[in-house]
């Protein structure tokens, strides 16, 4: 067993990048406010509605040259107490120098975070809070339970929910030009 896992198994309570950085490579954890927070691997139905939305995400964005498309695992520093995996990125192609060897150091244009019993809580409150103090400008959560889409824009430096779809209707993105979601297609 790693020592950063043994301190963990021991209950030591605030953690650092650096600590994060001990874990064994494909650790299950993200650190959220100080503290390494489990994440299992996601349901079969959470990974299919990430891959039709990364696959029309990224389609689009390759073809029109407008940056990057990635999906979890990878790792995003926002602070030092702060490290997550979103379940999928956009980076535009102006700010692609923040992609580093190891992790994407700092705020993603657009982040999705694909809601799950394990994970809601930190999604809807601690790594929102974060990510809208961080700069993420698009911020979108979907929800495979009740088959919606939240989409907050950052304004005046706070989430603003933009749109909300459930089972059925569209969501454009403000950051990503000429990306629709029919959110039918997702689930």
């Amino acid at each position: 067993m790693s020592v950063i896992l043994a301190e963990l198994a021991a209950g030591r309570e605030r953690y650092t990048y650096k600590d994060y950085c001990r874990l064994p490579e494909g650790s299950p954890y993200q650190l959220i406010g100080g503290e390494l927070v489990m994440t299992p691997s996601p349901t079969p139905y959470h990974q299919m509605v990430s891959m039709k939305l990364v696959v029309q995400m990224a389609g689009l964005v390759l073809e029109k040259e407008l940056g990057i498309v990635l999906h979890a695992p990878v790792d995003v520093y926002l602070a030092e107490t702060e490290t997550y995996q979103p379940d999928i990125l956009f980076i535009a192609h102006e700010r692609l120098a923040i992609i580093e060897e190891t992790r994407i150091n700092g705020a993603p244009d657009l982040v999705v975070e694909i809601l799950s019993p394990s994970t809601g809580y930190y999604d809807l409150r601690s790594k929102f809070k974060v990510y809208e103090k961080c700069g993420v400008r698009e911020y979108w959560i979907v929800d495979p339970q009740n088959k919606s889409v939240q989409v907050f824009c950052l304004r005046e430096g706070k989430f603003a929910l933009d749109q909300e779809v459930e089972q059925q209707g569209m969501v454009k993105s403000r950051v990503i030009a000429g990306l629709e979601v029919q959110v039918e297609s997702l689930f």
